[in-house]
């Protein structure tokens, strides 16, 4: 009778179990639903299920506390290089890296390859990394049509707008844009053919500079070149005068902006310098996205991952609150795939959980240099469709005694 009692009671129990998880007491940072305040968040079959003040823990089948920490949507980064080809010289074979290897440990659910392929090598790049990535790998198709790091950049046979266009419309949400990038020809060639790109598919451009020259110059870049919605990278590179050198921001990215060009962190290996960021920030111009631009070449130097990019802008002086929506809600935007980058109820439950740490830390920018900081972002906890993929400290996870271990030996 008593075993027939506890049974029930745990049947009941069960029944009662909501979501298939809760997580308690975080502080969500939900830039698209104006939410910044305490708040309990439910996932249900891969989806937010409910967002509210208080969520009963026994709602949930498994309760996650968080307390203490910041509840965020999935992060999105619209700059990385991650399809590794073997073989092909350059940025493919030298500096791309696997979306999984560096994704979810940095709170990272979606991120944008930005102009590794172009059509020719595009349909090879979604069936090895995109259909089978954990990680939702989007793109930004290169307007070159053997895509980066292949020697073609220069050639006007590669420039096809036409072509790029339709292969866009072929994988609508998928291919979010289009990319220039290194261009050295001896005009607008690229940036033109690109934008053309754009028009005919719906989609916005990233800017790449490249090299500037006579003809080639920022104002004219975006103040006529680019439309409304493109993106212009490396924001804080300085090497094609965002800073100018009486140590003001280029009047031109002030301008850019005002018509609605956008403007990108684009970290990498050798574009973001603290004589340029730090300038460009005290004068009021923090960038509308934090990207990484992520390869092996910068994630083993000053860039590292996302998190420390965002802690790069939080130390500058961004509110947390900033920091969020320059890594969530704004990327989501530009690309056009507003259904990312928020925890509405019925959103896919991408979500990252993020821990401020308060100390003395330093921050190298691409050639090395230092600089302190107080504050230092890690992610403890990453969601992708509802699923834990990233537990640092095993928060989701249930204690070893406990824990129903499938004890099977290994024999042959």
């Amino acid at each position: 009778m008593i075993r027939f009692l506890s049974l029930l009671a745990g049947a009941l129990a069960l029944q009662g179990q909501t979501y298939d998880l809760v997580l308690k007491g975080g502080h969500l940072i939900d830039p698209k639903n104006g939410i910044n305040a305490v708040r309990d968040i439910a996932v249900s079959g891969g989806k937010i299920a409910r967002v509210d003040a208080n969520i009963s823990a026994s709602e949930g089948r498994r309760v996650v506390n968080v307390r203490g920490l910041y509840v965020t949507p999935g992060l999105i980064d619209i700059h990385v290089h991650v399809f590794p080809r073997p073989g092909m010289a350059g940025i493919e074979r030298d500096s791309s890296v696997p979306a999984d290897a560096f994704s979810f440990r940095s709170g990272v659910t979606t991120v944008v390859d930005a102009g590794t392929t172009g059509v020719k090598t595009f349909p090879l790049f979604k069936a090895q990394v995109i259909d089978k990535a954990q990680t939702r790998v989007l793109a930004l198709l290169n307007i070159v049509a053997a895509g980066m790091g292949t020697g073609q950049e220069d050639d006007p046979k590669q420039l096809d707008a036409e072509a790029a266009a339709k292969m866009a419309k072929a994988h609508r949400g998928t291919i979010v844009g289009f990319k220039s990038a290194h261009y050295g020809g001896p005009g607008w060639e690229s940036v033109e053919k690109a934008v053309a790109a754009g028009k005919l598919a719906d989609l916005p451009v990233m800017i790449d500079f490249g090299y500037l020259n006579s003809i080639r110059n920022l104002n004219t870049l975006l103040l006529d070149k680019l439309r409304p919605g493109d993106i212009y990278t490396h924001c804080y590179s300085g090497h094609r005068e965002e800073l100018l050198g009486d140590g003001k921001v280029n009047p031109a990215m002030f301008a850019g902006r005002k018509r609605g060009v956008i403007f990108d962190a684009g970290h990498g290996a050798g574009s973001f310098y603290w004589y340029v960021a730090v300038a460009a920030v005290q004068q009021g111009f923090l960038p509308d996205s934090i990207s990484t631009d992520l390869h092996s070449g910068s994630m083993n130097a000053g860039m590292k991952d996302m998190a420390n990019t965002m802690s790069k802008m939080l130390n500058l002086g961004a509110r947390m609150d900033q920091v969020v929506a320059m890594s969530t809600w704004n990327p989501a935007k530009e690309i056009k795939r507003t259904d990312l980058g928020h925890l509405s109820v019925g959103a896919e439950a991408d979500v990252a959980v993020l821990r401020i740490d308060r100390g003395s830390f330093g921050f190298l920018d691409s050639a090395g240099a230092v600089n302190a900081g107080t504050q230092n972002i890690a992610a403890e906890l990453t969601l992708r469709k509802g699923k834990v993929v990233w537990d640092l400290n095993g928060r989701a996870a249930a204690n070893w005694k406990s824990f129903p271990y499938e004890k099977k030996a290994w024999t042959k």
